[in-house]
């Protein structure tokens, strides 16, 4: 029988970046598909770039600076098609404990540091090498993260101002249920549960972004009833936001921790987000150390503007995919959008109460939370990792959070990798005397002792055959067999 062969069609979206098959011209797509995308994006990052300004103390049109120029100067000379950049929940906790330690012009001076910092990775071509940090830790660091954005923005939501400390926040959060705003719960709820229950609707209504619908939706009911809520306040227009940045006047080594953390956090998140977005479409891969390149230039870029550190953001590019988007156009203009919003219709931005924003954020923060990588820690014997990560990022700070991350789950590989499997087994009848001792693994001399007491437990007299399966015998090991 002569043989067959069966060919699968692989489950992609039907129309992807770079699609060869289109003999659509380069403007015709961009007019038929990134500028429909582009406006998708620009409604889904216009709040997400408010409440993100103001959980990390910053001045709330730093955040919209931030997406104008993540989504122009990065989506133009950065090195993923189809990723979106802009101000981030991942640094939401570093940027706000950089402003209350140096104020924020200093902040915006790390901002710029960081970015130089960046393009040195790029120009260095070490992005593929920052992608070996352990993805347990990273997930860890985005759930403590969303923790810590969560305890904030809980204070905010109940009608009070969040704490300086994740613990501080903890305790204090009884007494500020006590003293909760009815009015400010009320509309931070109604946030929630459209967000909540968006992903219910028919496919048609969900093709208007969440986040948008959920704050319009309580913005106006705000309104309307009309309720004593605590609004947004903006200090002039986006053009008067735009500030130069100020060197610190000492305290230079926390400077420096400032600008490696930033650096560290936003290229990695950048170049992590960068590869997910690779596996949502069939087009051309991202060049990671171009993308390095595109974001050092545009925390540059920020930071000289009076902007948030920016980076690869996951929400906004899966948006971006699955609106159709074939080039970084998209990007580029989603940017232009949120300009012109910015510089023509900052006045309704005024008219959102802040804890619709904190509703808005408490969702995010939560949804860092992945039970997925809960179960996978499991599963893998990464628990520990996973937990004392997460505690260490909420209670203590970031960096150290991220560190002590990356010291356990070393310190697990090593003890995994000098750990040997040992154990002794009889074969066949108790009659026949026969024991099977098999090692697996690496044994080292570390192994020493469980290895001479399996082998003391053997009966005398039996015979014994002893089963190396090893990726490495060491001479003290040999010696003892």
């Amino acid at each position: 029988m002569p043989a067959t062969r069966t060919t699968t069609e692989p489950d992609v979206p039907p129309a992807t970046a770079g699609d060869s098959s289109t003999t659509e011209s380069p403007l015709s797509r961009i007019l038929r598909h990134d500028v429909a995308a582009s406006l998708v994006v620009f409604l889904v990052a216009l709040p997400l770039s408010l409440g993100i300004a103001i959980a990390s103390g910053a001045p709330i049109m730093a955040g919209l600076i931030a997406a104008v120029v993540g989504g122009v100067v990065a989506g133009l000379l950065g090195g993923s098609p189809l990723q979106v950049s802009g101000p981030a929940a991942g640094l939401t906790v570093v940027v706000a404990e950089l402003v209350n330690t140096f104020g924020w012009k200093v902040t915006c001076a790390i901002t710029v540091a960081a970015g130089v910092l960046q393009i040195l990775f790029g120009l260095s071509r070490v992005a593929r090498a920052s992608l070996a940090i352990s993805p347990m830790v990273v997930h860890a660091m985005l759930a403590g993260i969303g923790i810590t954005i969560a305890l904030q923005q809980v204070h905010v939501l109940l009608g009070g101002s969040s704490q300086s400390s994740a613990w501080n926040n903890l305790t204090a959060l009884p007494s500020q249920i006590g003293d909760a705003h009815l009015y400010d719960v009320f509309v931070g709820a109604t946030v929630i549960a459209i967000l909540l229950a968006w992903k219910f609707v028919p496919d048609r209504l969900r093709r208007v972004p969440g986040p948008l619908v959920a704050v319009v939706a309580a913005t106006v009911l705000s309104l309307v009833l009309p309720l004593e809520v605590e609004r947004i306040v903006l200090d002039g227009s986006l053009f008067d936001a735009i500030a130069l940045p100020a060197l610190p006047d000492g305290r230079w080594l926390g400077v420096a921790t400032g600008v490696l953390t930033v650096a560290l956090i936003a290229s990695v998140e950048s170049l992590l987000s960068a590869v997910s977005v690779d596996k949502m479409h069939t087009g051309p891969r991202s060049d990671l150390n171009r993308e390095l390149l595109g974001q050092g230039a545009a925390n540059i870029t920020s930071g000289i503007l009076g902007g948030l550190p920016v980076t690869g953001v996951i929400v906004r590019s899966s948006t971006n995919v699955s609106a159709g988007a074939r080039t970084k156009a998209s990007a580029v203009l989603h940017g232009v959008w949120i300009l012109v919003f910015s510089a023509l219709l900052a006045g309704l931005v005024q008219q959102i109460p802040k804890s619709v924003l904190a509703g808005l954020l408490i969702v995010i923060g939560i949804q860092l939370i992945k039970l997925a990588h809960l179960r996978i820690a499991h599963r893998t014997g990464d628990l520990w990792v996973y937990g004392v990560t997460v505690a260490a990022v909420v209670f203590l700070n970031l960096l150290e959070g991220v560190l002590i991350g990356l010291a356990l789950a070393i310190a697990l590989v090593v003890w995994r990798v000098v750990r040997a499997s040992i154990h002794a087994e009889p074969v066949g009848t108790p009659q026949s005397r026969q024991w099977r001792v098999v090692v697996e693994g690496s044994c080292s001399f570390l192994a020493l002792p469980r290895l001479t007491g399996v082998l003391a437990s053997v009966p005398p007299g039996s015979q014994v055959t002893v089963e190396l399966t090893v990726d490495f015998l060491d001479h003290a090991v040999f010696e003892v067999i």
